[in-house]
């Protein structure tokens, strides 16, 4: 049977607060929509090791989860996940851009199969069954996305470097603690979704994203375009309000708990 409608939530800032606790109500009220007859899954930047653990803490029964900020959808085969769809790209000229204007940055790509590489070790990132290498072997073979961290730079610095490295031919989204991430062009949250959605059979304009940051916008725009809806933390930045069809509350204070509940 064809779900009510499609559900694609962000994590960071959306479902968890920085401690990494959930948002107040967030349970209850995915509970509640899930159990309504929407497809409720998790659209983030995220790989899938570090997405796992809150699909189960919040007995999502969603078919697929979209990882790495669009480049990665994992499917539920019986008690197994697969990688479904992947998208990968060359990145040795965007490194080459990159290690000549950041040459003290950090770095690591997620390849394909989920393994991560990196120059050196970087805090907050999970990198389970990671390996540090060096910067030609980082740049030797497909990737599903680089990061870029530079603790003394900012946001107005990354988007400045885009700028001037003409990062074209890839997107991009600036993290919330200044970082770069870097996706196959033209791939992002909203790419993916749309395939989910195609496959379920779900009616475009009956789509839900909600989410706080910049690599949300690409959904937002597919969800608004496709006659659905996207609504923004209250917390997020300017663009990412203009971009989203309607506004929630603060991530502190139950936001997305709020737009959740306006389903049933």
């Amino acid at each position: 049977m064809t779900a009510r409608g499609l559900v694609g939530l962000d994590i960071d800032g959306t479902i968890l607060l920085q401690d990494e606790t959930l948002s107040p109500g967030v349970a209850e009220a995915v509970a509640e929509v899930r159990d309504a007859g929407y497809e409720v899954m998790l659209a983030t930047g995220r790989s899938w090791s570090a997405t796992q653990r809150y699909h189960e803490l919040l007995e999502l029964t969603a078919e697929y989860a979209v990882c790495s900020n669009g480049a990665v959808t994992m499917r539920r085969v019986g008690d197994e996940w697969e990688r479904w769809h992947v998208e990968v790209f060359d990145p040795k000229t965007v490194l080459g851009l990159l290690t000549e204007r950041l040459p003290e940055a950090r770095y690591m790509v997620e390849l394909g199969s989920g393994q991560r590489l990196y120059t050196q070790l970087l805090h907050d990132w999970t990198l389970d069954n990671g390996r540090e290498v060096s910067m030609e072997e980082l740049a030797a073979q497909p990737v599903s996305r680089v990061v870029v961290v530079s603790p003394e730079h900012d946001e107005a610095d990354f988007h400045r470097l885009v700028a001037e490295a003409g990062l074209n031919e890839v997107s991009y989204a600036v993290g919330w603690t200044a970082w770069l991430d870097i996706a196959p062009h033209g791939v992002n949250k909203g790419t993916a979704l749309e395939r989910v959605r195609d496959v379920q059979g779900i009616a475009r304009d009956r789509v839900l994203v909600v989410g706080d940051g910049r690599n949300d916008i690409g959904m937002f725009e597919w969800a608004v375009d496709g006659g659905g809806r996207a609504a923004s933390m209250g917390q997020a930045p300017e663009d990412v309000h203009q971009v989203a069809g309607e506004v929630t509350g603060h991530v502190d204070v139950g936001g997305l708990a709020t737009v959740l509940r306006t389903l049933l």
